[in-house]
């Protein structure tokens, strides 16, 4: 009994071991492994991507000129521009910048252009695309032989085009340094983006002239926004808050949107730091590297009396803009030594008068806006070298414009300045770390 029970054992093992050999030998022939290995290459099979060209816009070239050069077709560079047209004029595309072109992973067909405007608005043209249904009659080639009526897909594709505003991803920084020579070089000292450094100067720019307050040893903090484009630094943007001590005295500022009519940069009790005029006639970027003088008298002529007025040196060509709004009351060439010269009236009280100038590009009667260009740094007249000669008239009587105290623009209203404190608190306590 007990030997039977043994071979019983034995067949059964047997049997097992014969069952699995088959059964291997029918995967493989039945390509089993190999499907295996084929699932795992297919996942090493790059996901195909839109094809993405970006042309360069040089000095001198068109948009067509760039279209062709792209192979893009006459016929398809014209959809494009007559899509855009209503939103921007093509024609306007500025050197330096970049046409993106996007052409469709399996057609590689172009279906998108892409130019950034400004640093805030960028222009999309779209190829889209609907299907319609079109019913094919009896006779068309397209029938049947029964003569039935037969219905076919098609697609109508046409070029759209929208602007909308760049999708940066914000970071919020917060920087600080001393003046040791200029506000300039410190900003290198410190690693700061000279671009942030001209956007604070532009928020101070009715407080401090900083071609002339500046002093050894003032400090300033700042905060701000950095702007990313698919992970990389683009630029910097808007100033939050700062401060800037001139000479021991402290000056802040705090950007808020009280409504649309009235944003922009108000001090720590809510008033308004945009005031009547700017404190100069020649904005930072272009006085930022040294090239700065004070008040001088004029002698090389033989000219007598006090020299009231501020000369602001910079570079020939530089832009000079107009420090309130108003309207020009002479503008061409003076015979009493001032050369090319400008006088804008602002109101019945104030009035200035910018001379020297290599270019005037204004008329008398023309209406002008706070900071718009009126002419060009030049040495016409009764000049030792280029500036701009700089004068404040209040009430027909010459005033130094670094004395007078203007009144501030509109403050934040009642209701909200508690939404205004609020908001300013966090960059009071990050200024003050």
């Amino acid at each position: 009994m007990r030997k039977k029970i043994i071979f019983i054992l034995i067949l059964f093992l047997i049997t097992l071991a014969f069952f699995f050999y088959f059964f291997s030998s029918s995967r493989k022939l039945s390509g089993a492994d190999d499907l295996t290995k084929n699932t795992h290459a297919d996942a090493q099979i790059p996901i195909k991507t839109d094809r993405i060209e970006k042309i360069t816009i040089t000095d001198g070239a068109t948009y067509g000129e760039l279209m062709k050069r792209a192979s893009t077709s006459y016929a398809t560079a014209m959809e494009i521009y007559n899509a855009a047209r209503p939103k921007y004029d093509l024609i306007k595309i500025r050197a330096g910048r970049i046409l993106e072109l996007i052409y469709d992973k399996d057609t590689n067909e172009l279906k998108k252009l892409a130019y950034k405007i400004d640093s805030e608005d960028e222009l999309n043209v779209q190829k889209i695309c609907s299907s319609s249904i079109q019913t094919l009659g009896a006779n068309a080639k397209s029938a049947s032989t029964s003569g039935e009526n037969k219905s076919a897909v098609s697609a109508q594709c046409a070029w759209q085009a929208d602007i909308s505003p760049i999708p940066y991803e914000i970071k919020i920084k917060t920087a600080q340094g001393e003046v040791k020579s200029s506000m300039y070089q410190a900003a290198l000292d410190n690693n700061i983006d000279i671009r942030a450094i001209i956007e604070l100067a532009n928020a101070f720019q009715w407080t401090i002239d900083f071609a002339m307050d500046p002093r050894t040893g003032d400090t300033f903090k700042f905060i701000y926004e950095e702007r990313f484009l698919d992970g990389e630094y683009v630029m910097p943007g808007q100033i939050l808050a700062g401060y800037y001590i001139n000479a021991g005295k402290k000056f802040s500022i705090y950007y808020f949107e009280e409504s649309e009519d009235n944003k922009g940069f108000f001090d720590e009790n809510g008033n308004s730091v945009q005031k009547m005029f700017l404190k100069a006639p020649v904005a930072f970027k272009y006085i930022s590297s040294g090239y700065t003088t004070g008040k001088r008298i004029i002698m090389e002529f033989g000219l007598s009396g006090p020299h009231r007025a501020i000369d602001y040196a910079a570079p020939l060509g530089t832009p000079i803009r107009t420090v309130g709004d108003g309207t020009v009351t002479f503008a061409g060439w003076n015979s009493h030594g001032y050369g090319n010269f400008t006088s804008i009236r602002h109101n019945g009280t104030y009035s200035t008068n910018y001379a020297h100038q290599s270019k005037i590009i204004v008329r008398a009667g023309q209406k002008v806006k706070q900071g718009e260009v009126i002419g060009y740094v030049g040495s016409t007249g009764y000049s030792t070298g280029p500036h701009v000669h700089f004068e404040m008239v209040k009430n027909g009587v010459k005033i130094n414009p670094l004395k007078e105290i203007l009144p501030p623009g509109k403050p934040i209203k009642n209701e909200n300045r508690d939404r205004f404190f609020e908001t300013i608190k966090k960059y009071q306590e990050e200024l003050k770390k």
